[in-house]
């Protein structure tokens, strides 16, 4: 699993059954030297299917891969998926040796 920022959403005029009840959210990957607040650019950012309401701003964890079509009945064509809204996230820098 990783973590992730929402920076957008996406609008399709066509999609599958399967995926009926969900949308398309553009995320962007977090990583430890943006988490131990250095800033940084967004070099690039993914398509993460929601079905759980995550909105423009929330940090979500989410899985790649195989992983993202578990969740579903019938073989469906994802890349992400989106497995939870982060509520609160601490993140303690390992120290330098």
């Amino acid at each position: 699993m990783r973590i992730g920022k929402v920076i957008g959403k996406v609008t399709l005029s066509k999609h599958l059954d399967s995926l009926k009840g969900g949308r398309w959210l553009v995320v962007w990957p977090l990583n430890r030297q943006i988490l131990s607040g250095q800033p940084r650019v967004p070099e690039w950012s993914l398509v993460c299917y929601d079905n759980l309401g995550a909105g423009l701003g929330d940090t979500i964890g989410y899985v790649e891969g195989h992983e993202a079509s578990l969740p579903f009945e019938t073989d469906t064509p994802v890349d992400a998926y989106n497995t939870m809204i982060v509520d609160s996230l601490n993140y303690t820098p390992p120290r330098k040796q």
